[in-house]
């Protein structure tokens, strides 16, 4: 049997093994595959019969070239890159990562925040550039500082990582409210469920952790910000198509938002004339939530897994039976 990643890379730049894979078949892997080149990613997928891939998207096209293909695995949670219709029409399972980076995304998104209200990247560069030691005072900022406790922090999405980025900021001393597409019953999650709009209208901190569908792209934009409380924070480590990046850089400049904090970008790598660039108080970082060690390990583990589940005759994870 042979099996290719299309983009291997990101996952495993040399301190993971490839071996759980390799005992499976004949493993060819590419750090990187055009993204945009159908006749590439079929020519790589070849005459093999499973398919790995992480932000390589599998269409239908692809899928009409490759008939072959019997698994299609994400090495990733999001699944938006392949084309799960095609995919079940042809029997291929699709079968995804969950919760693999759920502790590491939620510290990330409490990372930025803390970032945001403390800035201490900022001054330790400072300290470093000699500021400090020139100072007259005892102590020097040049930035406000923000403390948290008693702040509300409103969480859109509250899944296994809203709900573990709640309990952190829970254990600060914030008030945590939340909202998903349905209401839950009252204790049956660890805050409140309320509307989209109350939560953003009462939120001091709005954290996005919800997927990326078409209801949800361009969930934070214009209107949403206007029902926002002024001088808010903003946090999206989820999929950056959640937020219209050109209203937010605007709200930025105009001081209706305080800051904002994002670890994702509505294309990747971020474009060089993106709005948010240049954006007051925002902190951009490249894409690392889900990047430690710890959770890269996870998730290849499960990519395993579910690849073992699928050849003993029962897929697991599969999103679209």
């Amino acid at each position: 049997m042979k099996l290719v990643i299309l983009d291997g890379y990101c996952l495993n730049p040399g301190d993971l093994s490839w071996a759980g894979l390799e005992a499976l078949g004949e493993l060819t892997v590419y750090d990187r595959t055009p993204l945009d080149n159908e006749e590439e990613i079929a020519a790589r997928i070849g005459g093999c019969e499973i398919v790995l891939t992480n932000k390589t998207p599998i269409s239908r096209s692809v899928l009409d070239r490759c008939p072959q293909v019997r698994y299609i695995g994400l090495l990733a949670t999001g699944y938006n890159v392949v084309d799960v219709d095609a995919a079940r029409e042809r029997n291929i399972p699709v079968c995804n990562v969950p919760g693999y980076g759920t502790s590491s995304v939620a510290q990330f998104a409490i990372a930025l925040l803390l970032e945001i209200c403390c800035r201490a990247g900022h001054h330790d560069q400072a300290v470093h550039q000699g500021r400090w030691a020139a100072c007259p005072d005892y102590c020097f900022w040049d930035y406000p500082l923000v403390e948290l406790a008693g702040k509300t922090m409103g969480i859109v999405g509250f899944g296994s990582i809203g709900q573990a980025v709640g309990r952190i900021a829970g254990a600060l001393g914030m008030e945590v409210i939340a909202t998903g597409p349905r209401p839950w019953a009252a204790g049956s999650r660890p805050a409140p469920w309320v509307p989209l709009e109350e939560l953003l209208g009462r939120s001091d901190v709005v954290s996005l952790h919800c997927p990326l569908f078409p209801e949800t792209r361009g969930l934070i934009n214009r209107e949403t910000i206007a029902l926002m409380k002024d001088g808010a924070i903003l946090l999206n480590n989820s999929r950056g198509p959640l937020i219209v990046e050109r209203d937010v850089a605007c709200a930025l400049n105009s001081g209706k938002l305080f800051a904002a904090g994002v670890d994702v970008a509505d294309a990747e790598p971020i474009p060089a004339d993106s709005p948010l660039l240049t954006a007051k108080n925002c902190i951009i970082t490249p894409h690392i939530s889900w990047a430690p060690l710890e959770a890269r390990r996870r998730l290849l583990d499960t990519a395993v897994e579910n690849l073992r589940a699928f050849l003993a005759g029962s897929p697991q994870n599969a999103v679209n039976r």
